[in-house]
């Protein structure tokens, strides 16, 4: 009788433990699960898309004066992570641009750019984003893509970037030789004047 009630003790010694672990292993999943919902709270994931009349400008010099082309004329995606209106983290970024949307106000001169740029073949102009890492300064690495008469290359780019009137907006350029992506630059007057292979990309970009 004795060494019964001792194994009931045990028993129920036994049971209140184990009763206990489970409570605890509880607790500790509820802990879990707020800990992840306070560390993540005011965090939201946001696509946005670029505004109507993107600012893009393409200038480069020739053997008689510097020039410039200008668009107003592109289409993008964004989907980032925002805490608020702050961009915290960009997962992908699209921007296209048609390549005949590129005009300088000189009829025979766009003419020239167009043919260069083999725009009759590839239609567009277009960066893709691979990767995006923000810089203690508050601006961006952008490493993508950068796609222009039917060459592709990898391209890093630093970008300043603000909240404006409820937009992102994306400030930047990207130097670079047409040589390098396979454009002859373009002549006029019968070669005497000659485009330099030297050109940069300027542009805003206004994503809501």
């Amino acid at each position: 009788m004795f060494f019964t009630l001792i194994w009931a003790e045990i028993c129920l010694i036994i049971q209140n433990l184990t009763i206990m672990k489970r409570l605890f292993n509880l607790e500790k999943g509820i802990l879990l699960l707020f800990f992840i919902a306070t560390s993540t709270f005011g965090f939201a994931q946001k696509t946005l898309t670029l505004d109507a009349k993107p600012q893009l400008k393409i200038s480069g010099t020739s053997s008689l004066h510097d020039w410039d082309m200008v668009s107003e004329s592109a289409t993008g995606k964004l989907v980032a992570t925002a805490e608020g209106n702050k961009l915290t983290t960009i997962n992908s970024l699209v921007v296209e641009m048609p390549a005949e949307s590129i005009k300088s106000g000189k009829g025979g001169m766009d003419k020239n750019a167009y043919k260069a740029l083999k725009t009759s073949q590839y239609k567009t102009v277009k960066f893709d984003l691979k990767a995006a890492t923000i810089n203690a300064d508050g601006t961006w690495n952008f490493t993508g893509t950068f796609a222009i008469a039917g060459v592709t290359k990898s391209v890093t780019l630093k970008i300043k970037e603000a909240t404006i009137g409820g937009q992102s907006v994306f400030e930047g350029s990207y130097a670079f030789k047409l040589t390098d992506y396979k454009i002859t630059p373009p002549t006029a007057l019968m070669g005497t004047v000659k485009t330099g292979d030297d050109v940069k990309i300027s542009f805003t970009l206004k994503f809501k």
